[in-house]
């Protein structure tokens, strides 16, 4: 018994744990870079902050938006740890991750783009000419090394200027921003992403 031919075997990773860089890059901040780490015993917070520099935070529930203090706004707050922040920080060693996945002989990798770092604030007309660049060399090292790049447009990192601008994807007004972002990324990798 063996596998099928084309059988695609990998790994898989999303931006928001893995990538890092989170402010690097023209990079801007998602939903869950204002969100701390938790437990089986502590959920993730929300962070936020006043006009007046007060901060704080709320639990976070999957699903639910934002439960933030009216007169607050979504942000970092000093002392906090955000897991999204550094990841395991492939902004700065992709090579190396794809290297070692061609060692261990995976034919795919999926992963995800960060949205953000293609749009910064998610309602730009041009892109991010350094996020493009970012993934384009991601997925040239895929390609080099046989491993066929599977992508995955947005996992759980929407662009925080959308949450606090339009509630997130509770307002229909993300579609067309969202369509358009995943054109600009459609054209860019045409004929190098298969999937």
């Amino acid at each position: 018994m063996s596998f099928p031919k084309g059988f695609l075997w990998g790994g898989a990773t999303a931006a928001n744990q893995y990538e890092g860089g989170f402010d690097e890059g023209g990079k801007g901040l998602t939903a869950v870079d204002v969100m701390t780490n938790g437990s089986a015993t502590t959920p993730r917070q929300v962070t936020w902050t006043r006009a007046d520099g007060t901060t704080g935070q709320s639990p976070m529930v999957w699903g639910a938006d934002f439960k933030v203090p009216a007169d607050a706004t979504p942000a970092m707050v000093p002392d906090a740890y955000y897991p999204s922040h550094g990841g395991t920080d492939f902004y700065h060693h992709y090579q190396e991750d794809i290297e070692l996945m061609a060692k261990a002989g995976f034919t795919t990798f999926r992963f995800s783009i960060a949205w953000s770092r293609i749009f910064p604030t998610g309602e730009e007309t041009t892109p991010n000419e350094a996020g493009l660049a970012f993934y384009e060399k991601v997925i040239d090292l895929c390609v080099q090394n046989h491993i066929e790049p599977c992508i995955t447009l947005q996992h759980y990192d929407t662009p925080l200027a959308l949450v606090q601008k339009y509630g997130g994807w509770q307002d229909r007004r993300l579609v067309d921003l969202f369509a358009h972002y995943a054109a600009v990324v459609f054209k860019r990798y045409a004929g190098k992403v298969h999937y």
